[in-house]
């Protein structure tokens, strides 16, 4: 009896740290994962470097991003680096100046997986860029889906400086954020430009005082939360897949995931609640 007991309660203790640990990610080293109640906050975590990306940060940041997939944590993510001065300064030259080659293209490969694993995931990211974007973290931040600026905030892709070229995505984001002309202005030059010209060029779409960004970016974040996730992924889904094919192509996706909406929950609230004229309360079924 009294083995049976102890078995029950290791079962409970078992079941109950599962369940609660499906809601948390591992510990990580170079970053910091948080939620707020559907939000989730990623922070890069090199402040002494200024938050340079290096390989154990591309290899956490993969990780983190399968895990906030796989365990379902949240229907928003924000990232932002730790500190006052710097998002990410940039990729660590001390980890690349001696690469071969054939070692430089491993690297570039899993950046690339890195910063894809972002861009991927099914929910809407929010890029709060808190002081500098360079290179590699420039090249991070456009594969957020929107991007908030301090108004403190350094933006650039500068590798011309040091006899490369962009090797994270920016010679290819950049330019269907920027266009064309002035995509090769910035990387050609190499120019580090500020808030607001970074807005102008449409590289960032917001720019807010240093001080707010966090509050202001929040604010963001929890009006986005209030949706369906069901509606949020499908839109995502239907806006990424779409824009990298023909337009009539693109019309018949979007037609296939505004009818998927029509099996959901959320769908009935979401329409009913507007007929009843009062809020939706939606829970992502």
């Amino acid at each position: 009896m009294i083995i049976r007991k102890k078995f029950f309660k290791l079962i409970i203790f078992v079941s109950g740290y599962r369940l609660f640990s499906k809601r948390r990610v591992a510990v990580y080293r170079t970053l910091i994962f948080d939620n707020k109640g559907s939000i989730g906050i990623l922070k890069f975590n090199r402040p002494d470097v200024l938050n340079a990306l290096n390989k154990e940060m591309f290899l956490e940041i993969i990780s983190v991003c399968r895990e906030i997939r796989e365990k379902d944590l949240v229907k928003i993510v924000i990232l932002t680096g730790m500190g006052d001065r710097s998002f990410i300064a940039g990729t660590d030259i001390n980890e690349m100046i001696s690469l071969s080659s054939f070692e430089a293209r491993k690297f570039a490969g899993l950046a690339f997986e890195s910063i894809n694993s972002i861009e991927n995931l099914d929910i809407p990211t929010i890029a709060a860029i808190n002081g500098f974007a360079l290179g590699g973290g420039c090249e991070l931040s456009m594969a957020c889906d929107v991007r908030i600026a301090s108004d403190k905030a350094k933006l650039g892709q500068p590798e011309t400086n040091l006899g490369v070229i962009p090797g994270s995505g920016g010679t290819q984001r950049l330019t269907r954020l920027v266009g064309l002309s002035k995509a090769k202005w910035l990387i050609f030059s190499g120019e580090i430009i500020n808030a607001k010209t970074a807005l102008e060029l449409g590289l960032v779409d917001f720019v807010v005082p240093h001080a707010l960004l966090l509050d202001e970016t929040m604010k963001l974040a929890v009006k986005i939360s209030e949706k369906s996730k069901i509606a949020l992924t499908l839109a995502k889904t239907a806006i990424s897949k779409g824009f990298d094919v023909d337009l009539q192509t693109g019309l018949r996706f979007e037609t296939e995931c505004f009818a998927q909406c029509f099996q959901t929950y959320d769908q009935k609230e979401g329409m009913g609640a507007f007929m009843e004229k009062r809020k939706a309360v939606f829970n992502d079924k």
